[in-house]
């Protein structure tokens, strides 16, 4: 089944995120599991990963980080590109101003501006499936749903629930007083970003695994992503890129990010085609 995936996401996208899940939720547990990983990674506690426990508790969390850092690989059954979680939420959740989930997990409930209403953080999740991830939503009880909420828990113990901390979400990007230049940001694309995400934005790949995440095209987020919004993805490349290296003037950032936004990528699949597709 894991073979057919792909191949009927990059045909058809979202649109068959319904008729699929008929098909794929026959089975229980994550797809392709790998051994434990040992990351240098600490919790708001200071705890290390590496002294979870061997137990039910420390495997889930360890299945989370799995999932979290190759969602392709250990969710695919809800995956439909070759984006990870890490991808948007960088040092496997922990980097301030790139969205950690140290920060998020305990905003939530909060209101959504998407949906307009008040979601809970496994809805949050949910949605990132959907949009970012160009799949379709684990149900709350899924393998998958139960480890990354594992995972991101782990992660946020001993931060205060309801307090906001600095670095969640992402940096906002001052207007500058010049509008977003695509042909510029063109020009620093191919100077600053394609050693990594590739000429085309397709990324890099080593065998099969993506290392770099593709930025535009049938392997990206789609349009219903909060990184196809222009504030949202200037923020983020202005705090964070290029990676480990940081230096984007808030114009550029501006100009880069109109530049990705142009090119093509799945619709959101709450309008046109995809939707009446769904509703069939």
């Amino acid at each position: 089944m894991r073979s057919l995936e792909p191949r009927v996401f990059r045909r058809h996208g979202a649109a068959l995120a319904g008729a699929f899940a008929l098909l794929v939720l026959a089975t229980d547990q994550p797809a392709n599991a790998t051994p434990d990983s040992t990351p240098d990674l600490r919790n708001v506690s200071g705890e290390s990963f590496t002294a979870l426990p061997h137990d039910p508790y420390g495997d889930l969390v360890r299945t989370g980080y799995r999932i979290f850092t190759d969602t392709p690989a250990n969710a695919s059954r809800y995956s439909g590109n070759a984006l990870s979680c890490s991808n948007c939420h960088l040092d496997a959740g922990t980097r301030a101003n790139a969205a950690p989930m140290t920060a998020a997990w305990g905003m939530y409930p909060a209101y959504s501006l998407k949906v307009d209403r008040v979601i809970t953080f496994q809805e949050r999740v949910q949605a990132c499936f959907v949009y970012s991830l160009n799949g379709f939503s684990p149900s709350l009880d899924a393998p998958e749903m139960r480890a990354l909420e594992a995972y991101a828990g782990w992660l946020a113990r001993g931060s205060t629930v309801g307090v906001r901390t600095a670095g969640r979400g992402f940096v906002t990007v001052t207007r500058t007083g010049d509008d977003p230049n695509p042909l510029k940001g063109e020009r620093l694309f191919a100077q600053r970003c394609a050693a990594c995400h590739g000429e085309t934005g397709e990324g890099r790949r080593d065998g099969s695994r993506q290392v770099m995440p593709p930025l535009w095209g049938m392997s990206s987020f789609n349009k219903g992503a909060g990184m196809s919004e222009l504030p949202l993805l200037s923020g983020f490349l202005k705090a964070n890129m290029p990676l480990g290296a940081a230096n984007l003037s808030d114009q550029e950032a501006l100009d880069v990010a109109a530049w990705i936004l142009r090119q093509n990528r799945w619709p959101d699949p709450r309008k046109g085609l995809v939707r009446g597709l769904l509703s069939k």
